[in-house]
């Protein structure tokens, strides 16, 4: 996700700037920039790749005591130094960085902006240039700022400096996050409080839809309709225990979050400088060697599995097996003559994995592991190794491992096809991009999702998750989240098997939650679900964009059928999350569990 750092004070804002943009490198990004403000106007700098090629471009020699600065992982765009943020007006009287998707951009453009020639191709230059549209109408820049949020339809974090007021940091949110630090003769704007702690822990929370004039000495909020709002700053108190939970209040909720950044990060991790995908030549070659591969896993990863069998399937055409990690131990079944092991554990510790794996180790055979921690047992142990990229998974609760497994298990199964001569028929790269997109935006909607969580999941002793194809296999990921830490009694079941057995079970008021992804069981499904609306269920249906009906609950933006897992999991991570947290549940530890199971 991209990230936003705003300074203004007494002192020289460039460095403070860079500082806070490196403290957002863990998001992942393609390109950064900087503006720097004093009384000769705005100076910008910005360049493709990283920060430490920002910092050789920015001149020392330009000084100044306001600044803004941003990291950009493309969305509408490619990676480029003019697609970088910040962004000028026509006139550069006004500079702005922005982070989230301006969903009506093109409208916009339309209507507001004929004649207006665009240097860049990104929604965040429409919303500057409609800036100036509107200053030059002759509005204040304030009310230029507020008419143009008006118009705007989407998500948006946004700072912006006015040549002409050397004194203002405006700042703008809308389901983005963003603050507002608080220092003596100086403040500060972070999309993260990490970014800014280096120079306060006092922070000011912003809300959606609230705009704040931003000085040395004052911060000043406002409602789109000009109200003040007044609010207590609040102390981030962070130390070496719990600094990466920053200011969330829980782990869980964060590291859901962090899950649109994770997909950036592990397409930047496998992404060759020609901007295709590269997995190690030895995991491809014994990909290929296989004759059957077999994926040896527990709980979440488990789960993982039953969808990586079907990318692997699908795109590289080599048949999988997808087993239980303490099952194959004890009950192996017979083996293909090439076969290969791959084993998935976020923490590389697992031990029912691990048996497995000095058994098949005994036998000679090939072992992969694919974790989220380097130098894990597992790690060592095995003959290759895949990185999940997704940064310390502290909530016992698996998020954003599962979805980095996903998407790690897809770039295998895609470099494996393309060594085969195999093509598929979409750009990985492209779509993973789409998938991040998309999770920012189900991220964005935690409002909805509380709200579906207080209506079917508040007094039940059960919920039952019923889908088909992908869909079944993330219903048994949702199942055994929100059993997990709501100890609501859940389980998940393809949706043809309820009338064999499972719908005796529905009772008057009994939640279902039905996932509706793939157009070929579209309608298989629906039926399934009127099945137990019949018997007095309660549904919650959660459709794909394109498949989506009337009744439906909820509708996820449309990405490839074959990716959406990676999607329809989020809603369900945080329908566990609300759910958990309206019975007053401990979120991250839930009683039983460990993060890291290391005994049989």
């Amino acid at each position: 996700m991209c990230g936003i750092v705003g300074y203004i004070g007494r002192n020289d804002a460039k460095e403070i700037l860079l500082k806070g943009l490196e403290k957002l490198e863990y998001r992942g990004y393609d390109s950064a920039g900087i503006a720097v403000q004093n009384n000769e106007g705005i100076h910008v700098f910005k360049e493709k790749g990283r920060i430490a090629d920002l910092r050789s471009v920015v001149d020392d020699n330009v000084l100044g005591n306001t600044g803004i600065g941003h990291t950009r992982w493309a969305t509408h765009g490619v990676p480029s130094k003019v697609n970088a943020h910040p962004h000028q007006s026509t006139t550069e009287r006004l500079t702005l960085v922005h982070n989230g998707v301006i969903e009506n951009y093109s409208i916009l453009k339309r209507e507001y902006l004929e004649g207006v020639q665009l240097k860049s191709e990104t929604d965040t230059e429409v919303i500057v240039q409609l800036l100036e549209k509107f200053v030059n109408e002759g509005n204040s820049v304030e009310d230029a700022f507020r008419q143009t949020l008006t118009l705007l339809k989407g998500s948006y974090a946004i700072a912006l400096l006015d040549k002409e007021n050397d004194e203002t940091i405006f700042v703008a949110k809308n389901k983005s996050p963003l603050l507002v630090g608080l220092g003596e003769e100086f403040n500060v704007v972070a999309s993260d409080a990490m970014a800014m702690l280096q120079v306060t822990d006092q922070f000011v929370e912003l809300m959606d839809k609230e705009m704040v004039i931003v000085t040395k000495e004052k911060v000043t909020i406002k409602t789109l309709e000009g109200t003040v709002v007044e609010r207590d700053p609040y102390t981030a108190e962070l130390d070496a225990s719990d600094i990466e939970k920053g200011t969330y209040p829980h782990y869980m909720l964060k590291e859901i979050d962090e899950q649109p950044a994770v997909m950036r990060k592990i397409v930047q991790s496998y992404r060759n400088d020609d901007g295709s995908l590269s997995v190690d030549e030895d995991i491809i070659g014994a990909m290929n060697e296989a004759d059957r591969i077999y994926i040896i896993a527990a709980g979440t990863s488990y789960h993982a599995g039953l969808v990586g069998k079907q990318f692997i399937e699908k795109m590289a055409k080599i048949p999988v097996e997808v087993h239980v990690a303490s099952e194959f131990s004890y009950n192996m079944p017979i083996l293909s003559e090439k076969p290969l092991f791959i084993f998935i554990s976020q923490s590389g510790e697992t031990a029912d994995s691990r048996a497995v794996l000095v058994q098949i180790k005994e036998f000679g055979y090939k072992a992969l592991t694919v974790t989220n921690v380097p130098g894990s047992t597992l790690s060592r142990e095995a003959d290759y190794t895949l990185l999940l990229h997704a940064g310390p998974e502290i909530a016992v609760a698996s998020t954003k491992a599962y979805t980095a497994q996903l998407a790690v298990l897809a770039i295998l199964a895609s470099v494996t096809a393309a060594s085969k001569g195999i093509e598929i028929d979409f750009d990985l790269t492209q779509e993973l991009g789409i998938v991040a997109n998309a999770m920012d935006v189900l991220c964005d909607a935690k409002e909805e999702f509380e709200e579906i969580a207080r209506n079917f999941l508040s007094t039940t002793r059960n919920c039952f998750f019923i889908g088909r194809a992908l869909d079944y296999y993330v219903g048994l990921e949702g199942s055994l989240k929100l059993k997990e830490i709501s100890y609501i009694q859940a389980e998940g079941f393809a949706g043809g098997e309820l009338k064999h057995g499972t719908i005796a079970l529905i009772e008057e008021g009994t939640p279902i939650i039905a996932i509706s992804t793939q157009e070929h069981v579209n309608l298989s499904i629906r039926g399934n679900v009127k099945e137990v609306v019949a018997r007095g269920a309660n549904p919650c249906i959660i459709s794909m964009k394109g498949l989506n009906e009337e009744e439906d609950s909820f509708v996820l933006p449309e990405v490839h059928e074959l990716l959406t897992p990676l999607v329809s999991v989020v809603p369900l991570q945080l329908i566990s999350y609300y759910a958990a947290l309206h019975r007053d549940c401990d979120v991250d530890k839930p009683r039983n569990l460990a993060k890291s199971v290391t005994v049989e």
